[in-house]
């Protein structure tokens, strides 16, 4: 989900312990960072990229310089979206929908097979809540790229042409590196990893340069490294998921250390017709939003791009069920919210998530 920035990192030195707050909202999470004087600075730059925007911070030396870092950032960024963006013609992944054989298996670069290996294992663990193929569903809603109004509920005749075309089971993934289709309309959408798998990407290359200590956030989905500059862990915020409710208006606050965070939530994207709200988050089983109760997910793991999936996953998998997986994972912890028949928040966390509020 595209997300807004409401405080500029301008990469300027700060006065010692002094206290910073940057809020990154839509996708329901903010990040607490202090600055401190230990001899080493913060080295911060932003950027575009995939629709939205990156912020980096990373723990350094006086002498380390930015300019040479951004540049090889802005550079594997750029390799990611010519090889996922659904908003260039040109990517591998427009082109792969544009085929309307399904006899010959077309070689995909590396970074793509990745991410559809993943794609795939999320598609199977999540019994198909999850789906990289929702996107003629996502336009149908007015949700896409095509900007279609948003002032009618699609009929149910509507709906069930569209759904043959919906099943990542109908694409092929080749062992040596090559993806097919099974069905020529079926196309790719991998938005709700490709941004994790890009932060995942960015924060190995941080970490190759040499750094222990930084956080990587693009879309807020966010993976933090080591420590902050004052020696303590990195602090993520859970924005409050109330539509209208400030970017800064923090519900939980988590310590993250060498994990990666990502947040899904259904209160910034939707709308309403004759009372009933239609979310963007839809279940790609039976083409309809999900009218499950939650309204914000949020996962810790290992990898950014499996923390982005499942975040959309158990959005609409649900409390009880999506707890269920969480729990026989390894490396893998989630806090997932609902609103009950009284308007009330509730909490349901996995059995190691933890918050310190």
């Amino acid at each position: 989900m595209p997300l807004s920035i409401t405080y500029k990192l301008d990469g300027s030195r700060k006065p010692c312990r002094a206290k910073r707050f940057i809020c990154l909202g839509a996708g329901c999470l903010a990040l607490l960072i202090l600055a401190g004087c230990s001899g080493r600075r913060e080295i911060k730059f932003a950027g575009k990229t995939m629709g939205t925007t990156y912020h980096l911070t990373i723990v350094g030396s006086y002498l380390t310089a930015a300019a040479p870092l951004q540049k090889a950032v802005d550079e594997r960024l750029e390799a990611i979206n010519a090889s996922m963006s659904t908003y260039r013609p040109d990517s591998e992944i427009s082109r792969f929908n544009q085929m309307q054989h399904t006899d010959t298996p077309v070689p995909i670069s590396n970074a793509f097979y990745e991410v559809m290996q993943l794609s795939s294992k999320l598609f199977e663990m999540t019994h198909g809540a999850w789906d990289g193929t929702l996107d003629p569903l996502i336009d149908l809603w007015g949700f896409g790229r095509t900007q279609r109004s948003k002032d009618r509920v699609p009929t149910a005749e509507e709906i069930q042409t569209l759904l043959p075309s919906v099943g990542f089971h109908h694409i092929v993934i080749h062992p040596d590196g090559h993806l097919s289709k099974r069905q020529a309309s079926v196309s790719l959408d991998l938005a709700s990893v490709a941004k994790g798998y890009a932060v995942d990407v960015i924060a190995s290359l941080i970490s190759d340069k040499g750094f222990a200590n930084y956080l990587v956030e693009i879309g807020g989905e966010v993976y933090a490294a080591g420590v902050r500059i004052d020696g303590q862990p990195w602090r993520i915020g859970i924005n409050k998921p109330e539509a209208g409710a400030p970017f800064d208006q923090i519900y939980h606050i988590v310590n993250l250390q060498d994990r990666a965070f990502a947040t899904s939530g259904d209160y910034r994207n939707f709308f309403e017709i004759e009372g009933q709200r239609y979310a963007h988050i839809i279940d790609p089983r039976t083409g309809y939003p999900v009218s499950n109760g939650v309204v914000s997910v949020s996962v810790t793991a290992d990898t950014c791009a499996l923390a982005d999936g499942l975040a959309t996953a158990l959005m609409v998998m649900g409390a009880a069920t999506g707890i269920e997986l969480v729990n026989r994972m390894d490396g893998v912890e989630c806090l997932i919210i609902t609103r009950d028949a009284h308007d009330r928040l509730r909490d349901h966390a996995s059995l190691g998530f933890q918050t310190v509020n």
